[in-house]
């Protein structure tokens, strides 16, 4: 398959190229163009789509019209393996380029041609910075060539997210397009809607954000119940414990668990005569919360504490994860280990993965530097392959063997020697670790021997570009923890841009006007051609003092990369490889490793284990081989497949809700876009009328066994009617039963329906109906998170946990549709109008124990909302105002935290 592989991607390179010639054709058509000429081309590419010609049909001269407007807009010209690139990303499969290609303008190519639909497109970024960087940056040539661009980052107004989703294209995080789609799934009116349909997107670092960050769902939560002290309690019983006595902890498969003296010892302690009792079930499931955060949560590692709270450090980047929290009561364990304020338990209110979200646009597309070794995935989950597009220039870049040595200590002391000896020559290093407490140590060692360097990891993301972009200079030494996705290019030398974006704000000049002055778009903005003169000045000093500096680094050897420790996935290896070599630039690297490092102890071979006994080590001895390099990277292929299993269960899982969110989501964009749904109602109106004759007065039974008492109470209790049939009982039948009381509740209704205008109880059966539907799936989400939870015991059964969890979620939903269907129908029968001489206004009341305030408010708001001066009636808190729910704190660190 390798072999066919390669005689394939041959194939389709040479198809690329070719095309990309076709382009170059067109070139000197477009440079004769004037600037107005050149813009005027956009609006007659969107007549000739209107027309009928696809995307493909004219993507040769946009794709020439693009790279024109990107040399007049931003200096910069596509190199034809960019343009390649673009042609990849427009076929809806994944451009694998090497760092330092120029993936971000690749991917305006494909952003132009696309955008021209109308149907928008979304770029997607890996955090907020490059999102605001790519939309200023790329949205001068987009915005020159016609185009409007929005972009979606942390802390916007609905208005402003209304806005950016409604331009051509959006730039954005994963994050924050999941988490819209959830909640535009929740709101009670059209308005409140803020993406339209699912069309294109560009996922860029696409392995980070479809593959690493595929194991966490998306999770809307709401406040569930106050935490109680049992987490405090079971974080108390768990530091009693004795490693191997009382518990076991299994690393490969990040578990653990107590032994049958631990059992004992919680049932003493908690006072109980079996922790495994159904009864016992919440205690137990505490204390294996408090053990898995004792034994397996590591600080600095897999989380930080900021600002009194525990922050999640995302396992692949290294970043910090503000706003998300474990699930399941592990982050509140978390908190009581760490002596912290226990915050609220909360409540799943919306959830999905990010495997269904972004499975759901019409077309998808994604770019980085390493994507080949989960290419099976990409196939089997998205339909995407991978194509290998060639380097603009050839690689210069020396891929040592690893040195592997017997311990860890021994390991960083090599480590710390060799980036003294090579800082000596000048030589920038970059050090990647695969975690902050790594690279504080190995921080302090490098004080201790006089090395002079920087630290980038999660407690200091804020100096991200900064320091990244400086990496390549003379003598720099960087400690990075995992540079997947860091979005900043390492010129060797030091980086000219960034050193003029810092002068300019030290020269106080305003953000929007550093933004403009890099740009070449015509203006007769004075202000802004006179910073655009100070900016190319500062450039072009700053390009000077960095020349020397260039040459002096290249003739050192360029960038080394210095790796501490392997990652157990292949891709963050090559990714911080490819740091060095951009452009045809020299540079080396090699990985420094031992035998205690995490993935050797937990999935090298034994064989290595043998081989280094029988050659008798020293602890300052290094082995480099191929045969175990090879080993290491078996020991990567092992747990690749593992973290793709449990990608695949998770996924597994969420299609069975995938399919019933489908549903619910299809019915409420329907309803919510003011269908007329009368005609549902009297269906479910007709079928509990039939529902409850047959369950009190069944065709199977005899005519004196009926429970009339039963149907009267349940008729009562459903349509708000009493109902006397005792008169005509021997006169009627089953059939003739059910059209009695349908008769009886098609005239209730009626009744009701008379009691407000027409295009008023639409909109209050619209209203009703969308709040029992998020009552209950809310409801139902829960349920399934319970049930799943339970699924592991029946492959113990010899039971597909998956197959059972589709056949009981399917009856569960059913069971949900019937409870949304008489919810619906009782709070409409009972609700009713009363005349207010004070007031003057309609208030709806009901019957039922259901608390409807919010029905009640959610109508009242849809008649404001519909007079012909609209008014805005929430008052907007701002994040450092105390919070209005009265706990004292401000907003940011309250109720707007999240």
């Amino acid at each position: 398959m390798g072999l066919l592989d390669n005689i394939l991607s041959k194939r389709e390179i040479k198809k690329l190229e070719a095309c990309a010639q076709k382009i170059n054709a067109l070139e000197s058509r477009f440079e004769a163009m004037t600037d107005s000429e050149l813009k005027a081309m956009t609006p007659e590419f969107k007549n000739r789509l209107q027309n009928g010609e696809t995307v493909d049909d004219i993507l040769e001269e946009a794709f020439a019209a693009c790279r024109e407007g990107a040399k007049r807009s931003l200096g910069m010209r596509h190199y034809d393996v960019q343009l390649m690139g673009g042609m990849v990303l427009n076929s809806g499969r994944i451009a694998e380029m090497r760092t330092g290609e120029g993936k971000t303008l690749v991917a305006t190519l494909a952003v132009y041609l696309n955008a021209l639909e109308g149907k928008g497109v979304h770029v997607v970024t890996v955090n907020d910075y490059l999102a605001k960087r790519d939309c200023e940056w790329m949205g001068k040539l987009y915005n020159f060539m016609g185009l409007t661009t929005g972009v979606i980052v942390h802390g916007i107004t609905n208005e402003q997210r209304r806005a950016a989703y409604r331009a051509d294209i959006t730039y954005g995080t994963n994050n924050e397009y999941g988490f819209d789609y959830l909640r535009d799934n929740m709101v009670i009116f059209e308005n409140q809607r803020v993406q339209r349909p699912l069309n294109y997107a560009i996922v860029d670092e696409v392995d980070s954000i479809l593959v690493d960050e595929a194991r966490t769902p998306l999770i809307i939560s709401g406040a569930g119940d106050k935490s109680t002290s049992l987490y405090t309690t079971a974080n108390s019983f768990i530091q009693l414990l004795k490693l191997e006595e009382d518990y076991i902890v299994n690393e490969k498969d990040n578990a653990s668990s107590l032994t049958d003296e631990g059992l004992e010892k919680a049932e003493k302690f908690f006072g109980v005569d079996s922790m495994t009792d159904i009864a016992n079930i919440e205690v137990y499931h505490h204390i294996g919360q408090a053990l898995r955060a004792n034994t397996l949560m590591r600080l600095d590692v897999d989380y930080v504490i900021k600002d009194g709270e525990i922050v999640i450090v995302d396992e692949f980047t290294g970043r910090l994860m503000f706003g998300r929290r474990y699930s399941e009561g592990l982050h509140q364990a978390i908190e009581a280990k760490e002596g912290l304020k226990i915050q609220r338990e909360s409540k799943t209110l919306a959830t999905i993965t990010f495997q269904n979200y972004f499975r759901m646009y019409k077309k998808l597309s994604g770019m980085t530097g390493t994507a080949k070794t989960e290419e099976d995935e990409f196939r089997s989950i998205y339909k995407m392959d991978v194509v290998q597009i060639p380097t603009n220039k050839p690689t210069q870049r020396n891929d040592m063997d690893d040195a592997v040595y017997k311990n860890v200590e021994s390991k960083f002391r090599a480590v710390v020697e060799h980036v003294a000896e090579v800082h000596k020559t000048g030589q920038p290093i970059l050090i990647g670790t695969i975690s902050i407490e790594t690279s504080e140590m190995l921080s302090e060692m490098l004080k201790r021997k006089g090395v002079k360097h920087e630290v980038l990891n999660a407690k200091n993301h804020e100096k991200e570009a900064d320091i990244v972009a400086q990496a390549g200079r003379y003598e720099a030494v960087t400690i990075a923890t995992n540079m997947a996705g860091r979005g900043t290019d390492i010129i060797l030398g030091g980086n000219p841009e960034i050193l003029t974006v810092k002068e300019m704000k030290k020269r106080e000049y305003e953000e929007h006007l550093i933004a403009e002055a890099s740009g070449f778009s015509a203006t007769d903005d004075e202000e802004i051609k006179e910073a655009r003169k100070v900016y190319q000045e500062i450039l072009a000093q700053k390009k000077l003092e960095l020349k020397e500096e260039q040459v002096k680094v290249i003739s050192a050897g360029g960038l080394f990369i210095l790796g501490t420790e392997r990652h157990e996935s292949r891709r963050i290896d090559n990714q911080l490889r490819g740091r060095a070599g951009r452009q045809g630039d020299p540079g080396t690297t090699r990985f420094f490793i031992s035998l205690e490092d995490e993935l050797m102890r937990l999935f090298g071979s034994e064989r290595i284990q043998g081989v280094v006994e029988k050659l008798g080590m020293e602890e300052e001895d290094a082995i480099e081989h191929k045969m175990l390099s090879k080993s290491i990277e078996s020991a990567q292929k092992k747990v690749e497949g593992k973290n793709f299993s449990i990608r695949k269960s998770v996924l597994q899982y969420d299609d069975v809700m995938n399919k019933q969110r489908e549903i619910i989501y299809a019915e409420r964009k329907r309803v919510l876009e003011g269908e007329n749904i009368k005609p549902e109602i009297l269906e479910m109106i007709d079928a509990l009328a039939d529902d409850i004759v047959d369950k009190f007065c069944s065709e199977k039974t005899y005519q004196e066994e009926w429970d009339i008492k039963g149907l009267k109470e349940k008729i009562n209790q459903q349509f708000a009617a009493d109902i006397n049939i005792e008169e005509e009982i021997s006169n009627i039948d089953n059939p003739r039963m059910k059209t009695l009381i349908k008769d009886m509740a098609r005239k209730i209704y009626e009744m009701k329906e008379s009691m407000l205008p027409e295009e008023e109880f639409r909109e209050l059966e619209r209203v009703i109906l969308l709040q029992v539907v998020d009552s209950k799936w809310m409801d139902h989400i829960d349920s399934m998170d319970q049930l799943r939870q339970g699924m592991g015991l029946r492959a113990i059964g010899q039971e597909d946990p998956v197959r059972a969890y589709q056949i009981e979620g399917f009856d569960m939903f059913d069971a949900m549709t019937e409870s949304i269907k008489e919810e619906t129908v009782k709070y409409l029968m009972s609700f009713q109008i009363q005349k207010e001489e004070e007031k003057q206004q309609v208030q709806i009341q009901r019957k039922a124990v259901v608390d409807l305030d919010k029905i009640k408010e959610g109508f009242e708001n849809s008649l404001e909302e519909k007079s012909s001066t609209p008014k805005k009636t929430d008052k907007v808190v701002g994040r450092n105002e105390e919070c209005p729910c009265g706990s004292g704190k401000k907003y940011k660190k309250c109720c707007g935290k999240d």
